[in-house]
């Protein structure tokens, strides 16, 4: 008669076996909260019109670029920074929070990660707490500082 010990040890056993679980042990993702002095609706705008996002693209950097093209309803989609990043809006709360299906063209066929913008008021503004998941292991280091500096800095120049 198997003791319970012995069927734990089993049980390790069998689940050690396993090759492949399916389960991600190097998801990278990314967790940034970003001050700005300027209101939610202000911001939710900047990031969910076109002519607003167009010149946050400019600030940015990237002057000869098509505009970008911004759907204005939940699955709609977007193009920014000329065509570089696209993808749909899978949840728009107005002045409060934008959740996108979001890629560069670069990565391969049909991978998305997800963005969220969370605008929370402050006396001061908005804190954006911003969360960026489910994009290709080793590209963190490389998004972490294009959100800032297409995204944040630009972002903050155009609502001073």
């Amino acid at each position: 008669m198997a003791t319970l010990a012995s069927g734990a040890a089993l049980a390790t056993s069998r689940l050690a076996a396993r090759t492949d679980d399916g389960i991600s042990k190097t998801a990278e993702s990314i967790h940034q909260e970003v001050p700005i002095a300027s209101s939610p609706q202000r911001v939710y705008s900047a990031l969910t019109q076109a002519a607003h996002f167009t010149r946050m693209t400019v600030l940015s950097g990237m002057k000869d670029v098509p505009p970008a093209t911004i759907g204005r309803a939940e699955g709609g989609a977007f193009s920014l920074f000329g065509g570089v990043i696209i993808g749909r809006h899978v949840e728009l709360v107005p002045n409060r929070r934008i959740v996108q299906a979001w890629r560069e063209t670069s990565w391969g066929p049909g991978v998305y990660s997800l963005v969220k913008f969370d605008l929370r008021p402050q006396s001061a503004g908005t804190l954006i707490v911003f969360d960026h998941t489910g994009f290709p292991t080793g590209a963190a280091a490389h998004l972490s500082v294009g959100w800032g500096e297409h995204y944040w800095e630009p972002l903050k120049l155009l609502l001073a």
